[in-house]
């Protein structure tokens, strides 16, 4: 019996044991459990971060080619637009000229080099950069702006003109200027002169300016360069009464206005004594001449202004050059365009583009035309603060830029080089006196005729 009482005792204790490794049952709920996430949403990941845009680097060939400080200027934007854009390195290679950038860059394609991404070439080598097949037009870039109509818009008609060619855009105006004449206001009131407003009244008082030592000239009267005489010389055919072209194949230098514009310019130092004779190399020097007292008036680009005032201790006037006749004025404009060149890779194109967009901010352009003395490309910027109170301090930037409403076209042709190379040749030899300013005029016709056939 007590065997028996022992095996129970023993079954009822391994019974109580295996019971407690049994999970227990789940307590009953009168909550529905969560269901559970649908196949079709899956758990959503953070999003991934934008790549880092690879780093370019693009070459920009910038002229120096009026008395400026161009470079200090640019290498400024240069900076701001780097901090803005970290990917992107601009390197500016500066020349003496227009005609440096440009020699440059043909001199890179011809020898089979990568051309640099961007330059600042004259507005006037459109045809010659095109049919070149140099630049790229600008339309796409253009077209992918939130805004490109109103962009564009915005230039001055006169300056975004040497920008269109077949429908298309190829060039972004910039340092922008026009043919203007500085005079010593303070010795034309000492003189008792009026402001001039004629081709008369301008020699006059040029003679009258003109001091004399004896068989020395200790001042002029007026400083005209015709060292690269077409772009200063056209404002004179324009007030005689002919713009010297009339479209890209058709030029005008044998018209009877042209001719007696030539003429005119000869009697200012053979008959009135009040420039120097033959031609005036002296377009560097111009401006520092007008501010130091050797001239009293200077024909020159309205990219000039901030250096004459900087020098000058005198009130000084500006104005458009006066034309034959009375109450008559003609200017032209110049001056520099931004061309994307073909040969740069994508990336580089890209990026030069992007930098164009920057240089041509409303606030960029004001700041650029305040500091140089260059018309400012895009109309707003007169809307700025600093364009406000700059012309409040400064009128004679306001002069330059209303010059404008006087001016005719910059001589633009097809073939432009060779062109503009007979014109001036002939010029020249007018200037020289080699050749009577009728006789320069009609071999300067028919060269540059001839080198136009192959284009009508």
């Amino acid at each position: 019996m007590r065997k028996l009482l022992l095996v129970l005792t023993i079954m009822a204790l391994l019974a109580v044991s295996m019971a407690a490794c049994v999970a227990p049952a789940a307590p009953a709920t009168t909550e529905q459990a969560p269901a559970e996430p649908a196949a079709t949403e899956p758990t959503a990941e953070p999003a991934a971060a934008e790549p880092a845009a690879e780093p370019v680097t693009i070459q920009v060939f910038y002229p120096v080619a009026v008395d400026a400080p161009i470079a200090d200027i640019l290498n400024g934007y240069i900076e701001q637009f780097e901090a803005e854009n970290p990917n992107i390195n601009v390197e500016p290679v500066f020349s003496g000229g227009y005609t440096d950038v440009s020699t440059a860059i043909q001199t890179t394609i011809d020898g089979g080099g990568q051309p640099p991404a961007l330059a600042v070439l004259l507005a006037t080598d459109l045809y010659d950069l095109i049919n070149a097949d140099y630049i790229l037009p600008l339309d796409s870039y253009i077209n992918a702006m939130p805004e490109g109509e109103t962009y564009l818009a915005d230039f001055f008609p006169a300056f975004l003109d040497n920008s269109r060619y077949d429908d298309q855009i190829w060039s972004i105006p910039f340092q922008r200027s026009d043919v203007v004449l500085y005079y010593n206001a303070d010795l034309l009131k000492e003189a008792g002169l009026d402001v001039p407003d004629s081709w008369q009244s301008w020699a006059e008082a040029a003679q009258a300016l003109t001091v004399r030592d004896g068989d020395t000239v200790t001042r002029w009267g007026l400083e005209y360069s015709s060292d690269w005489p077409y772009w200063l010389f056209q404002p004179l055919a324009m007030g005689a009464g002919s713009n010297v072209f009339t479209d890209d194949t058709t030029v005008n230098f044998d018209d009877p206005a042209v001719i007696e514009a030539v003429q005119f310019y000869n009697d200012l130092s053979q008959v009135y004594g009040a420039m120097p004779e033959g031609v005036q190399a002296n377009w560097g020097q111009g401006p520092s001449d007008l501010a130091s007292g050797a001239t009293a008036m200077v024909v020159h680009s309205s990219g000039s202004l901030a250096s004459i005032l900087g020098q000058a201790d005198f009130e000084l006037g500006v104005m458009p050059l006066p034309g034959k006749e009375a109450g008559a004025y003609a200017s032209v404009p110049g001056g520099g365009n931004l061309y994307v060149l073909k040969g740069a890779p994508q990336a580089q194109q890209d990026a030069a583009w992007k930098f164009i967009e920057f240089l041509s901010q409303p606030d960029i352009a004001a700041d650029y035309s305040i500091n140089t003395g260059y018309i400012a490309s895009r109309q707003s910027a007169y809307d700025t603060d600093a364009m406000k109170a700059y012309l409040a301090d400064v009128p004679q930037a306001a002069q330059t830029r209303d010059a404008l409403q006087y001016a005719g076209a910059e001589l633009s042709l097809q073939d432009l080089a060779e062109v503009r190379g007979i014109f001036h040749e002939y010029l020249q030899k007018a200037f020289n006196g080699e050749m009577t300013p009728a006789d320069a005029m009609a071999a300067a016709q028919a060269g540059a005729e001839q080198a136009l056939a192959d284009f009508k």
